[in-house]
């Protein structure tokens, strides 16, 4: 268990992550799971043909600041093609790729952000009939980013809709206020639920932790305002996977650790006590729990695969495999995982065993259980 207590006079963000992660390539084990999921997708163009821009122009925020964004331009026989094609893709995300449905909609913008690790492109799809639009991304795909959207679409509370195809990741847009604008504009208005916001902040924290999730700094996720019965909930959702199960120190996996989150921190030490904190973060490894169990067959193929590939480096490993057993005082059980895949998959028994014991097991049709 972490408690949010015990870390409010260490240094917060003591090591930042890896400025460049390795991009590791998908083997033909996971694309051959993609596959059968539904995940690998015939696509009509690739993160390499969005590369071959002409011109770019720096994206401003209304202030005037960068925004680590580029407005990209194309040749114009380029452009026609693209136009088409990302369209069609589009379609793919939203519709299974029914294209009768996509004859009023447009490409209204390609940007592409230099900052991080998937250097993304950024599509703006508008609808000519009303003028509202949509998002979705483009990048290059990277196996441990694919381990980390299978896992959020598993684990935690939210469906993401994903597709690769060779070495291209597709991903849709999830909404919701980055967690950076939050902080800054939201955070402190006399309408938010502090209480409620400190609740689902350790619940993240959990899930984060569970899952291996890394660097889950404020712009990292976003948060979502959800009006309920006199009052507001909230839910925050990762949108950055790059540092899926890949650094070795075990607080980069730990929200509460990053120096960009210690508002939220704050807001979580005067608004909750420690029963309420251990009670939250129960009932998030209880629903991460109930989901494992009707996925576990899935998870189980996909923990074959993932314990067998190459997602970590070497001392990245043996430093997160040191940390953890540490942590929960499990040397053996730790030590026994000579992979990153395998550590993930041995953590994340570690953090469930005792509400897997109180998951009733599943009977087939004959009555018996399987």
């Amino acid at each position: 268990m972490i408690n949010f207590f015990d870390y409010t006079n260490k240094p917060v963000d003591a090591e930042k992550p890896s400025r460049k992660k390795i991009i590791f390539p998908i083997n033909s084990k996971l694309r051959g799971y993609l596959s059968q999921y539904r995940r690998e997708v015939t696509l009509p163009v690739t993160y390499k043909d969005l590369e071959r821009y002409t011109f770019s122009a720096p994206l401003l925020d209304k202030n005037g600041n960068d925004t680590s964004w580029e407005k990209v331009s194309y040749d114009s026989k380029q452009w026609e093609h693209l136009r088409e094609s990302l369209v069609k893709i589009y379609a793919i995300l939203k519709t299974e790729g029914d294209t009768s449905l996509i004859n009023h909609l447009d490409v209204a913008r390609i940007d592409f952000c230099y900052f991080g690790n998937s250097q993304p492109f950024r599509i703006r799809i508008v609808n000519k009939l009303n003028d509202n639009y949509d998002h979705y991304y483009i990048k290059r795909a990277d196996a441990s980013r694919v381990y980390g959207l299978e896992l959020e679409h598993l684990l935690s509370p939210n469906r993401i809709t994903y597709f690769t195809h060779f070495d291209t990741l597709v991903e849709e847009h999830i909404p919701g206020i980055p967690g950076d604008i939050f902080i800054k504009e939201y955070l402190n208005n006399s309408n938010t639920n502090l209480t409620r916001l400190a609740k689902e902040f350790v619940k993240f924290n959990e899930r984060c932790f569970v899952q291996l999730l890394g660097d889950m700094r404020s712009y990292n996720f976003v948060v979502n305002i959800i009006p309920d019965i006199e009052d507001t909930q909230y839910r925050i959702r990762a949108i950055d996977f790059d540092q899926q199960s890949y650094e070795g120190r075990k607080n980069l996996y730990l929200p509460q650790f990053f120096k960009e989150n210690k508002e939220l921190v704050d807001v979580v030490i005067k608004q909750l006590d420690n029963d309420s904190i251990a009670q939250y973060q129960a009932e998030e490894r209880t629903m991460m729990t109930f989901r494992l169990a009707s996925a576990r067959y899935r998870i189980l193929e996909l923990f074959d695969i993932m314990c067998a590939d190459t997602i970590s480096l070497p001392e990245k490993i043996e430093q997160l495999k040191s940390e953890l057993a540490k942590h929960f005082k499990e040397q053996s059980s730790y030590n026994r995982a000579k992979t990153m895949g395998q550590l993930v998959k041995r953590h994340l028994k570690q953090m469930l065993q005792k509400n897997l014991i109180l998951v009733p097991k599943r009977k087939n049709q004959t009555g018996y259980s399987d």
